[in-house]
């Protein structure tokens, strides 16, 4: 990673402590020396901070000055030089500046003299710099760093010379003085739409497919996978053998369609699926608020225990999945699988494969209701498999958890000969 990372920058503050040169820390973090001075230019603080004990007068003129009452008091007999207000009424106020910091390391950290020294200091503070740097971030991948006026003014040139037959490359050679941008920005600002030239105006790059960019997946709590990891779920296994473990996932339909969210319990092999409107968190939330409502909070805690799933967006608000809204008291815990790891929840990817036999891949679930789905599920776990000793998953999940669940939810059991799965079974 060319960026420094928040423990780099500790390093470098603990070595700045230690009196530690640049190239010393440099090379500790494998990093070039101009690296690490740039870092603490760009991210030392200024602190007040005086010596204990000393009055924080930062005057050149202290040590001789004479002056006495500029605060009116006349009844005090101590030099102003003496007092903490001196450097905000004296109008001979000049301030001196340490000359150690117009040279490396450039802050006071380490310096031997800062215990009494009572001049501006300035520090390089690791949680500090990286907030700053975090911030620099975002601030630089969102939108256009251009004001309105800005904006207007290289519209109207860019879009005057294209339409004189110019090329960017042209306009901004020929007006060097009036662009704050470089050359690719430009691209960039007509590629989004930002000003009024669009890429049709220009013969070139109509024939240039524009390049595919990941979209930036969004997450409702970027920190969801704190104490939720695959570690953690592992660790919890260990401590409970015995609990029951559910896993979870979406299966998608016709993009930008309607969305499954689907639940196995892997004790029994039944499978679990709720129609979405769209792939959001909010829908899953709703999806959960609507089983405790229908089966009761006690139900629920016995039911989903334990999840664990992946790390779609969808699923990025743990809290709200594990807190109950009606009680405040908690209904599930939640874990996620480690990135791009699929296998760590096989028995629900398994159970697609049935799933996928009815609703095929690309198929469009706009026109579908619950109750298709129920069909659907209906069938799915009624199917005889062989991991299962031969018994349908219904069987094995009302033994366990009584027969009235799946009741309340429109599952039932199909005689054997009369399981279809095949993708016209909704058609019939």
């Amino acid at each position: 990673m060319s960026h420094l990372t928040e423990s780099e920058r500790l390093k470098i503050e603990h070595g700045l402590r230690n009196r530690m040169s640049f190239k010393e820390i440099g090379r500790m973090l494998n990093k070039a020396r101009s690296t690490i001075l740039r870092e603490i230019l760009k991210h030392r603080q200024s602190s007040t901070k005086s010596a204990s004990g000393r009055i924080p007068n930062r005057c050149v003129h202290r040590r001789n000055c004479d002056v006495y009452s500029l605060c009116g008091d006349y009844k005090c007999n101590r030099k102003c030089s003496t007092c903490k207000k001196c450097n905000s009424l004296c109008s001979r106020f000049k301030e001196e500046v340490c000359l150690k910091l117009s040279k490396a390391p450039y802050v006071c950290n380490g310096c031997p003299d800062e215990h009494k020294c009572v001049l501006m200091k300035q520090y390089y503070i690791c949680s500090v710099a990286y907030k700053e740097y975090s911030k620099l971030l975002v601030k630089a991948r969102k939108g256009a760093n251009l004001t309105e006026g800005e904006k207007s003014q290289i519209s109207r040139m860019i879009h005057a010379g294209i339409k004189k037959g110019q090329s960017v490359h042209h306009i901004m050679c020929a007006n060097k003085d009036s662009f704050a941008v470089c050359e690719k920005s430009i691209y960039r600002y007509i590629n989004a739409g930002i000003i009024k030239t669009k890429r049709g105006d220009m013969p070139r790059s109509c024939c240039m497919k524009p390049r595919k960019v990941k979209n930036i997946e969004h997450k409702v709590d970027k920190k969801c996978r704190i104490n939720r990891t695959h570690d953690d779920f592992k660790e919890l296994c260990k401590e409970h053998p015995d609990l029951p473990i559910v896993e979870m996932d979406s299966v998608l339909g016709r993009r930008g369609g309607k969305v499954l969210l689907t639940i196995h319990f892997n004790n029994c092999g039944l499978l679990l699926a709720f129609l979405r409107d769209a792939n959001n968190s909010q829908s899953v939330i709703d999806v959960f608020n609507y089983l405790e409502e229908r089966l009761t909070l006690k139900v629920f805690q016995k039911l989903f225990p334990v999840i664990l799933t992946d790390n779609g967006s969808e699923f990025s608000n743990p809290s709200a999945l594990e807190i109950s809204p009606f009680s405040k008291l908690q209904r599930t815990r939640i874990f996620y699988c480690n990135p791009y790891s699929s296998w760590q929840k096989g028995h629900i990817e398994n159970s697609h494969l049935n799933l996928r036999k009815v609703i095929t891949k690309g198929r469009s679930l706009d026109n579908f209701t619950q109750k298709n789905i129920n069909t659907v599920l209906s069938n799915v776990n009624s199917l005889a498999r062989k991991s299962l000793n031969n018994i349908p998953a219904i069987t094995l999940f009302e033994t366990i958890y009584g027969k009235g669940i799946l009741d309340a939810l429109g599952i039932k059991l199909i005689s054997k000969n009369k399981v279809y799965l095949l993708p016209d079974l909704i058609d019939k």
